[in-house]
C-alpha cells in the first residue's frame, strides 16, 4: 500500500499522523497553523499520500486525540514502524515508552538504563529525532536545567511543560498559571 497519512482535530489543534502496513512511522503535533503541520508532516513523509485509516490508525488517532484532552490512555498498543530508525534510537525509544504516565526521567537515567556509560548526548539526539511523540513519550524526559518550554520537530507549538499538566504532573520549576489548569488530577511532583 506504501505510507498514507491524515490530519485530524485534537483539543489543542489540528494534528497529523503518516503510516505503513507495518504502523504509524510518524505524528506530528500541532503547529500554529495547519499548513505547517502538513509542511513538517510531508518533509518527513514526502512519499505519503493522503489515505483512510485503517481501523489500527484510527485506534491509534482516538487515542491520541483523547491524550490531548488529559485523559490516561496506554499508547503502547499502538503499533510502530521503526525500520527507518536507527538501531541506539529504537532502544531509546523502547524504553521511553516504559515511563509511566505523570513520570519523569532525565538522560543520565537512560543512558544509564541501556548500560552505555557517556550516551547522554546520543540520548539527546534521539529524543531529538522522535518521528512519533505522544506515542513515544519524549516528554517525559527533562533536559538539563528543566528545559520544559523548548519545542522540538515535531512537538509543534506544544511544549513538554504543557504535555506533562495534561499528566497531571507538576514539575518543580517555573509552572505558568496556564499550565496549572491543564492539570487534570491531583498535582504530582515530577521524579
Amino acid at each position: 500500500m506504501g505510507r498514507g497519512y491524515t490530519v485530524f482535530d485534537t483539543a489543542l489543534g489540528r494534528c497529523g499522523v503518516a503510516w505503513s502496513d507495518a504502523g504509524v512511522v510518524g505524528v506530528q503535533l500541532p503547529e500554529a497553523r495547519e499548513i505547517e503541520t502538513l509542511r513538517r508532516l510531508f518533509r518527513q513523509f514526502p512519499d505519503a499520500r493522503e489515505l483512510r485509516p485503517s481501523p489500527n490508525i484510527e485506534a491509534a488517532i482516538d487515542a491520541i486525540v483523547a491524550t490531548l484532552r488529559g485523559q490516561d490512555v496506554d499508547l503502547n498498543e499502538i503499533d510502530l514502524d521503526m525500520s527507518d530508525v536507527a538501531p541506539f534510537n529504537q532502544r531509546v525509544y523502547d524504553y521511553l515508552r516504559q515511563i509511566p504516565r505523570g513520570e519523569t526521567r532525565i538522560h543520565d537515567q537512560i543512558a544509564a538504563h541501556l548500560h552505555v556509560a557517556g550516551a547522554v548526548h546520543s540520548v539527546a539526539n534521539a529524543l531529538a529525532k522522535n518521528p512519533c511523540p505522544l506515542i513515544v513519550p519524549c516528554h517525559r524526559v527533562q533536559d538539563a536545567g528543566n528545559g520544559l518550554d523548548k519545542a522540538s520537530p515535531n512537538r509543534g507549538i506544544i511544549s513538554k511543560r504543557r504535555l506533562l499538566a495534561l499528566e497531571g504532573v507538576v514539575p518543580q520549576t517555573g509552572l505558568t498559571l496556564f499550565d496549572a489548569l491543564l492539570v487534570v488530577d491531583r498535582p504530582r511532583q515530577a521524579h
